[in-house]
């Protein structure tokens, strides 16, 4: 960066004008230094791409863009088909309109891009791009909305179709342009969104739509001969037999080292791309510059498919660094209701470092939901390592989607708002780290007084364990809190600046049976080097009264 000014020359004192000179370069390096002029940062840096997934508007807007042609020429140079499964928000359909404007050969756009002497832009191919996430097909048969949707397709290549099903303007689109203009690339975003909108609500409307899907999907197959390139991108991977019955060369990509990064943003791609707002942030925050990275790798990083590269969600980290501090972005719709109907009749609320084979990323089917598939397919859970035994350890991909969950979780259970999950925490952290025990109980017996009397009653045992466990997990993003569970029986322990709690939860018992039980175990004793104060508690739970019906303290000298 260059700055000039212009001096007026005072004769009368010689050493004056070198301390103007002096003055006047120490300005200007303020002026160019982000400790100094706050306002720097959004004159050197790119606008964040938020809600936009059109390359061609983040191309030409000079939006941030990833540069991610590297791996897409690699993918479009094979001339197959395949398919790709990513969480929402991953960069999916950016990814497919980078496609698109590669074949149509806009060079232009790609000024700058590592693809961009590499590509033989002589070569141009008509374009068959289909979105369902845009798709209206709410309140009207799904046949009809993917109809209408060719319409508008072949009347941009001036083609009529005539009146007919899906299936045959589909087979006819894909001829017609082909053998007028040569092979087509055939680009479908979001395939499965028809299906996983009604899923766990309308069963029936989801099995309609994964017919028409069958149906309208078949006609790939007889127009081979047709199609250059073809990439299907969804959340999900459905069976084949329910949707891609004859497409028996799709090739599923999704686990493909090479293709691990296509979308999403690596560490090396972040460092890389955001140099300016990092050092900005490190200034704005008195962090160093490893502290800082450290906090944005633990809340939003995590992500993988193979268990070595670890990705970040590209709408939560262009998000912090928009507002520049650290939420829930990627969670603000919240969680889908069927999903925590579905964790809640399995019995299944931790999710922990849980072990899996590798048939449990396979595809689902509509009638017989199962939760790991769709908690991994859908970003609640990642694969963390690939042992050697051929077993996956999977669990929360980072703080962001934990903390998101957790609060939709005891929301659920508790039959409150999912926000009120937050302040229960936040006030228990600050019981603990007071001493506050009278106000420790009273939160602990809050947690369960909107449960429904017959509903706990009739799964007490899991109402209870359940929530006392993710309350206290959840308690561990804000202080140093352990939670184990063994058979059934669980305890916590607790620790601030000046005390170590340690408790023991009884149900239906006697609040003193939990004391001893402390004190027989000896769980105190591994902390006895420690200076802190332990505050030994025992803590009995009725499930008749449904709340916390007896309490015992002791303060180990």
């Amino acid at each position: 960066m260059e700055f000039h000014y212009t001096k007026a020359t005072i004769y009368l004192n010689p050493q004056f004008n070198k301390l103007l000179d002096k003055i006047a370069i120490q300005f200007f390096t303020d002026l160019a230094t982000p400790r100094k002029n706050p306002y720097f940062h959004q004159k050197n840096m790119k606008t964040y791409p938020l809600g936009i997934q059109t390359f061609e508007k983040i191309i030409e807007g000079d939006f941030l863009y990833i540069d991610k042609t590297d791996r897409i020429y690699h993918l479009a140079n094979t001339s197959g088909y395949y398919f790709y499964a990513r969480p929402r928000r991953f960069g999916k359909s950016l990814l497919l309109s980078t496609l698109k404007s590669l074949y149509q050969g806009k060079k232009d756009l790609f000024k700058g891009l590592w693809i961009a002497d590499k590509w033989d832009w002589t070569v141009q191919r008509p374009v068959i791009h289909l979105g369902f996430s845009s798709m209206n097909y709410q309140g009207k048969p799904l046949d009809e909305a993917i109809g209408h949707e060719l319409s508008l397709v072949a009347s941009k290549y001036s083609i009529d179709l005539d009146d007919g099903s899906a299936k045959e303007k589909f087979k006819a689109l894909i001829t017609n342009l082909a053998e007028r203009d040569g092979k087509i690339a055939l680009l479908i975003d979001e395939y499965d969104k028809p299906i996983i909108d009604y899923l766990g609500r309308e069963v029936e409307q989801a099995q309609l739509n994964r017919r028409t899907l069958k149906t309208f999907y078949s006609v790939i197959k007889d127009c081979d001969p047709y199609i250059e390139f073809m990439l299907i991108t969804g959340v999900s991977k459905f069976s084949k037999v329910s949707i891609f019955s004859e497409l028996n060369n799709l090739q599923d990509i999704t686990f493909h080292k090479r293709y691990a990064g296509l979308t999403g943003i690596s560490q090396q791609e972040l460092e890389e791309n955001f140099r300016e707002p990092i050092q900005h942030l490190t200034n704005e925050n008195g962090q160093s510059r490893e502290e800082l990275l450290d906090d944005i790798r633990r809340w939003y990083n995590g992500y993988s498919w193979e268990g070595k590269m670890y990705l970040y969600n590209p709408y939560s980290l262009m998000s912090y660094f928009d507002f520049e501090e650290f939420k829930n972005f990627w969670f603000e719709t919240g969680t889908p209701t069927f999903l925590l109907e579905l964790m809640n009749e399995r019995k299944m609320v931790k999710l922990e470092k849980i072990e899996v084979g590798e048939a449990s990323f396979s595809s689902y089917d509509i009638e017989r939901l199962q939760l790991i598939p769709i908690l991994f397919q859908t970003g609640y859970l990642t694969i963390k390592e690939k042992k050697t035994n051929g077993l996956y350890v999977l669990d929360y991909p980072n703080m962001e989607v934990r903390i998101s969950m957790l609060q939709n979780i005891i929301g659920f259970l508790r039959h409150d708002e999912y926000a009120y999950s937050t302040p229960t925490v936040i006030y228990l952290r600050e019981a603990f780290e007071n001493r506050d025990l009278e106000r420790i109980i009273k939160l602990i017996k809050s947690i369960f007084k909107n449960i429904p009397n017959q509903l706990f009653k009739s799964k007490r045992e899991f109402y209870y364990h359940s929530l006392i466990y993710l309350v206290f997990y959840y308690l561990g993003e804000y202080i140093e809190s352990e939670v184990n569970t063994n058979d059934g029986r669980l305890d916590a322990v607790v620790k601030t600046s000046k005390h170590i709690y340690i408790l023991e939860f009884k149900l239906d018992k006697d609040a003193q049976i939990a004391l001893d039980q402390i004190k027989d175990k000896k769980y105190a004793e591994k902390y006895y080097a420690d200076e802190r104060e332990k505050v030994l508690i025992g803590i009995n739970f009725s499930s008749e009264q449904k709340t916390v019906d007896d309490w015992k303290y002791e303060v180990v000298e």
